[in-house]
């Protein structure tokens, strides 16, 4: 009797170790990930969540560095340089024509060799060649602020007040481009070389912007009174008080609340007003084709025309 109880104590403690050992099997095997299973784990992607939040603060990282910028670094690309200027004349008129008020673009062109001085050679930057400066200004009040056509004004130092004006967007400069005077286009198609221009001839220095530095006739603009400066320049900085002055914009372009633009304020609007751009290496440019020392000249390879209308103010680049 006390032998079957033994044997019957033995298999029940047999049975329940048998069991424990089991159990205990099974949970190491429910812990156990396989290698693979551990490795893909291990190097899972980001989840949708994670790449929106990574791409919303980069986004916003952009929008706020890049304002801070001056210079638009693609200058030695025509084409690159081209669509600044449209976007700095579509961002005028529409800045104009939303809060019913004038805007004035300045050009300016400096030497690319040099680190921008301060402040910049006035009125002209004699001889200088490659980087393309521009500035837009708006007027507070809406008003022209006496730069007018019908203004009694003489001469080319009645600068518009600085501290009646507001600066739309950052200084805007490009490297490594020149603006010259290019041969007129045919008028005839959507080419480079049949490009509309103004008719007769004899307007174009009222209807371009070009070779800004040098002497007279052959400049744009161009009129034999002020030598083809504004009456009405205006500076960079703006703001009041008054901060002195950086640069001083005597080539302007002025857009009024219906978005129609003259030349220096004061030319009667033309059909189209052109800025030609040409492709420099640092301060040397291309030797031209045909026309050299005249206001009609021919370049061969990398060139555009920006043109914009006088009444409709759209802008059309036309490149070769």
């Amino acid at each position: 009797m006390q032998c079957r109880q033994a044997r019957t104590l033995n298999h029940r403690t047999t049975g329940r170790e048998r069991s424990r050992a089991v159990f205990a099997s099974s949970l190491d095997w429910a812990a156990f990930t396989p290698p693979r299973q551990r490795d893909l784990e291990r190097i899972r992607g980001f989840t949708l969540l994670e790449l929106l939040i990574v791409i919303g603060i980069v986004g916003l990282l952009f929008v706020l560095i890049v304002p801070a910028f001056t210079y638009m670094k693609g200058g030695t690309d025509v084409t690159s340089a081209a669509y600044t200027i449209k976007g700095v004349l579509d961002t005028a008129r529409t800045f104009a024509k939303a809060n019913d008020t004038y805007t004035w673009v300045g050009f300016y062109e400096e030497d690319v060799s040099q680190q921008s001085p301060n402040p910049a050679p006035d009125p002209l930057c004699t001889g200088c060649v490659g980087r393309l400066v521009m500035s837009i200004v708006a007027s507070k009040d809406g008003t022209n602020l006496g730069a007018d056509a019908n203004s009694s004004a003489t001469g080319t130092e009645n600068f518009i007040n600085a501290t009646q004006l507001v600066q739309v967007g950052k200084l805007v400069k490009i490297d490594n481009i020149h603006l010259p005077l290019f041969a007129l286009g045919a008028g005839t198609g959507d080419t480079f070389d049949a490009r509309p221009s103004p008719t007769p001839a004899t307007d174009a220095q009222y209807s371009r912007f070009g070779e800004l530095n040098a002497p007279p006739p052959n400049t744009a603009p161009y009129e034999p009174t002020n030598g083809g400066l504004t009456k009405f320049p205006f500076q960079y900085p703006v703001g009041n008080p008054l901060p002195a002055w950086q640069y001083r914009f005597r080539r302007t372009l002025r857009f009024s609340p219906t978005g129609e633009c003259r030349i220096n304020s004061t030319y009667d609007v033309r059909t189209a007003v052109e800025l030609g751009l040409l492709q420099t290496h640092g301060t040397a440019t291309p030797p031209p084709r045909a026309g050299g020392g005249t206001s009609f000249v021919t370049w061969d390879g990398n060139v555009a025309a920006v043109q914009i209308t006088g009444f409709g103010g759209s802008v059309k680049i036309y490149r070769r």
